[in-house]
């Protein structure tokens, strides 16, 4: 449509959506947003409304729909929930106050990454926008929840993988491509950090990584973001004038350029998109990734760590499980701090010491889960009262807050157990914020209204001329209750009421039936079907003083509370120190408290290779059992004599649930937690590698047997001597043949090369026979009692390796068709027949001293020209792979022979 049809007000609408064309806006009109043209269309289509339509010029009309002011935070989570983002175009001027149009702008963009509200947001996790800045060999991260005020920043490498590890590729794996390794650590932080939303840089936006990386990292909303911008200020520049310091070495960041280009970028995009979140942004914290243990993707999903496999829920996983969180900043501190488990011992006995002290002080632990149940969401409510939004509930929400932390430091007094030295400090650097908790309890009404521009927000006795004015409004009501019954007795109309409405004010209402009493003095206002209704001179008047006392109380309440936030605003930093302060708290009792209630032991954490859990149990599965009790086993690991245990044992026995779980109480100790075990002695890993289970990765295109290589291959990668490795099925997801080498290869690889502690399950029993010819090799099964054809799992772990599976068994007790399992029995025994009557000839001996792999491949190779062949090999001077790899090039050459 031509500017020259429009309306002024359509005018301005149109000038406001050619600012922000990508988005939907929403257009403040009293007391609705409304919608219109194509907004209007897809907006009426994703909320169910009505579309209606308005006329703009002459006989043209616009399309329209809208939503009610008091409802825009409840439409506006819809339209997120469905990935559309919206503009708030807001009257910033009083209409009675406007000289003609009223003057409306944009005040904020609605993006997943920049939410505020409450009813947006999950109370339980950080809402982060992620900023990704590229410069040179180094990548910048940067991470912002406006709702809490946290800005956080970082540096990591995207070198390639084989430079930066130093280590050459596995030859039987499938090498990554060198784009993906570039940016693993990249993806891996973006995993833990699962933003809401991502900007990148356009020249990355297609790359296969940022896919793969977003597909990691949850739902997040990709925005890209142009880098040739015209911002003649450099990064640093931008920064340290919006945080008004000379410099940013105070930040940490001064000399690491990639993470300032990100947190620039960051800064840009909500200074576009969010400008009432960036007054409470008063800092940077730098972070390093090698202070933290690096859980993967691949280890937090396999682990189940805060999500399930089966169906990605929160409920069953470890999560779920230690949350007994009292406080939303508790909650999303005890998320962070298990998906960041620590490296330093004396950072993780300080923590376990802590939750010692309160497992040991059930006084002390109940008195403090009773003052906590009392605080809200301090960073949320702190941060929007420094954005503006903050509304009086708000206010009287923190107030109330506040009036618990003097219980919360009575609580953490020391009693006759004692506490801890970080329980000690937590309680002295504990803010209990006691002015400002008056300051608001004698501002705030007991029972605010939601809306700020209506009254009731101010509690009496706060401002003078304020009650001055709630006396006129009250003595001039009273005057109008009173004035009904003397015009009643006055004019003998016994039904005569008086009313009021915002059009014609207050009224006397007369039915018709009394209209031959209405005295001269009553003027006539409005006539209805049974009555007439009537003003006087002295109603009009009293009404003008009643309603001018309203007006200038509420103009006058506004302006208190909008003074009053301010004040509280600029308390900010001691709030937020405080809201720090009681998330350590509660995170720290939420583990004590499962400890108590699970009957966990506090682990010896130490610098040693040693991995000694006796008794240990799946904190998870032990939890869901219902008609069985959880078998407990033992694990004893280092990297001088117990390396690498290879564990065999039917599927549904237990081998899965014994590796997570040997995995997972040595995360939950090194997060400072108790753990499920009769006594454990944890040395610390700097990484937890897990290859359990796989399926087809379609988000990517990858085969079941492409993310098992995958993710081995990131394992042989990155580990080192000091990380634990858990593998479960190696090779599974290709022919026997190839999936045996592979799984051979990788545990020699793992032996010889890297020296990490290694659980290792396996159907392959020829894997036994490593312990034959790699030193720091055990064999481990899970023990099965056999009752004829049927088969008992024992679930426990004893010494030395099995050669069967018993997967006809164990397919009967899945229900397997009778008629079926015979057959296989008959095959079976048909295959194990044949075996035995194979031979070598003489060099079967020698065929021994080779891997088991190439001798059972010998036993079954065909054509015969194949086997005399690799006979005539001296077979003493190939490793394992070699012989497996020579043993391929033969087949191959036979069967084009054959062809």
């Amino acid at each position: 449509m031509r500017q020259d049809d429009l309306t002024p007000m359509y005018r301005q609408w149109a000038a406001a959506k050619r600012d922000y064309p990508d988005v939907l806006l929403l257009f403040r009109m009293g007391d609705f947003y409304e919608m219109f043209d194509e907004d209007a269309r897809v907006g009426s289509e994703a909320l169910g409304l009505t579309l209606t339509a308005r006329k703009h010029s002459g006989d043209n009309r616009i399309p329209m729909c809208g939503v009610p002011h008091h409802a825009l935070d409840r439409y506006l989570r819809r339209l997120v929930e469905k990935g559309f983002r919206a503009a708030i175009c807001e009257q910033v001027e009083d209409p009675r106050e406007a000289k003609g149009l009223v003057r409306r702008k944009v005040t904020r963009v609605i993006t997943p990454g920049t939410l505020m509200e409450d009813e947006l947001l999950q109370g339980q996790e950080h809402n982060f926008l992620l900023s990704l800045a590229i410069v040179g060999e180094t990548a910048g991260v940067a991470v912002v929840d406006v709702s809490t005020g946290d800005f956080l920043v970082t540096e990591l490498s995207c070198r390639a993988q084989e430079e930066s590890s130093g280590k050459p590729v596995a030859e039987l794996l499938p090498d990554r491509p060198a784009a993906d390794s570039r940016f693993a650590a990249v993806a891996d932080e973006i995993a833990r950090l699962q933003p809401a939303e991502m900007l990148i840089p356009e020249e990355l936006v297609n790359e296969r990584w940022v896919s793969e990386a977003v597909a990691r990292g949850g739902s997040a909303s990709l925005t890209p973001v142009a880098t040739d911008d015209l911002e003649f200020r450099s990064p640093a520049q931008q920064l340290s004038e919006f945080f008004g310091v000379e410099s940013l070495r105070g930040f940490g960041c001064e000399d690491l350029p990639a993470a300032q280009s990100a947190a620039a970028q960051a800064l840009r995009y909500l200074q576009r998109n969010r400008m009432d979140a960036l007054p409470h942004l008063t800092g940077l914290a730098t972070y390093s990734t090698e202070q933290f243990m690096v859980v993967d993707a691949a280890t937090r999903r396999n682990l189940e760590l805060v999500r399930t496999l089966r169906d990605n829920s929160r409920e069953g996983s470890l999560l779920a499980l230690l949350d007994r969180t009292l406080t939303p900043m508790g909650a999303r501190l005890l998320r962070q701090w298990l998906l960041q488990p620590l490296l330093e011992v004396d950072r993780i006995r300080r923590r376990s010491d802590a939750v010692e002290a309160l497992v040991r002080d059930g006084v002390m632990a109940d008195a403090l889960r009773q003052s906590l149940r009392g605080v809200r969401d301090l960073e949320r409510l702190i941060n929007r009262t420094t954005a503006g939004t903050a509304n009086a509930r708000d206010l009287s929400a923190l107030g109330v807050s506040l009036t618990a932390l003097p219980a919360v430091r009575e609580a953490l007094m020391p009693g006759s157990a004692g506490t801890s030295g970080l329980l000690d400090e937590l309680r002295d650097s504990l803010d209990t914020l006691g002015d400002l908790a008056t300051l608001i309890a004698g501002a705030i009404a007991e029972e605010p209204p939601v809306t700020v521009t209506e009254g009731g927000l101010m509690r009496d006795g706060y401002s003078p001329e304020l009650d001055e004015l709630r006396d006129a409004m009250a003595h001039g009501r009273e005057w109008v209750a009173g004035l009904q019954s003397q015009e009643r007795a006055r004019t003998g109309i016994e039904s005569l009421k008086i009313g009021f409405n915002k059009v014609f004010g207050y009224y006397l209402e007369v039915s018709r039936s009394n209209l031959q009493l209405v005295p001269p003095d009553y003027q006539r206002k409005q006539t209805l079907v049974n009555a007439e209704r009537f003003i006087t001179p002295g109603l009009k008047e009293m009404e003008e003083k009643i309603l001018g006392a309203e007006e200038k109380a509420q103009d006058l309440e506004y302006e208190l509370f909008t003074a009053l936030r301010r004040e509280v605003a600029q308390q900010a930093e001691r709030v937020l120190a405080t809201a720090r302060t009681v998330a350590r708290l509660d995170a720290l009792l939420s583990l004590a408290r499962v400890a108590v209630e699970y009957d966990y032991v506090k682990p010896t954490v130490e610098e040693t290779a040693v991995l000694d859990i006796r008794d240990g149990r799946h904190p998870v599965v032990e939890r869901a059992l219902v008609n069985e009790a959880f078998v407990p086993n033992d694990v004893l690991m280092d990297c001088e004599h117990r390396q690498l245990m290879v564990v065999t044992g039917p599927n549904m026995a237990g081998k899965s649930t014994y590796l997570r779980q040997a995995a997972l109480i040595c995360l939950m100790a090194q997060i400072g937690s108790f753990v499920p075990a009769r006594e454990a002695r944890i040395g610390v890993v700097d990484r937890i590698f897990t290859r359990v289970g796989a399926s087809d990765d379609l988000a990517t295109g990858q085969s079941t047997f492409m993310v098992e290589m995958t993710e081995t291959a990131n394992i042989l990668h990155n580990a080192t001597d000091r990380s634990l490795i858990v593998l479960d099925e190696i090779g599974r997801g290709t022919s026997t043949f190839d999936g045996l080498s592979i799984a051979w290869a990788v545990a020699e690889y793992l032996v010889r090369k890297i020296g990490a502690k290694t659980l290792f399950a396996t159907h392959y029993h020829h894997l036994n026979e490593l312990t034959e010819v790699l030193p720091r090799v055990i064999n481990a099964r899970i023990a099965v009692k056999e009752q004829g054809e049927d088969i008992v799992f024992l679930r426990k772990i004893v010494a030395g390796g099995t050669d069967r599976s018993y997967g006809i068994q164990v397919a009967r007790l899945a229900g397997l068709p009778q008629e079926v399992i015979e057959r296989a029995r008959e095959v079976l025994r048909s295959l194990e027949q044949e075996d035995l009557g194979r031979t070598v000839g003489p060099s079967q001996e020698a065929a021994r001293k080779v891997a088991p792999t190439v001798q059972l491949k010998l036993f079954e190779a065909a054509p015969d020209p194949v086997v005399a062949e690799l006979l005539k090999l001296d077979l003493d001077t190939l490793t394992p792979v070699e012989a497996l790899m020579r043993l391929k090039e033969l087949q191959d050459e036979a069967q084009k022979r054959k062809d």
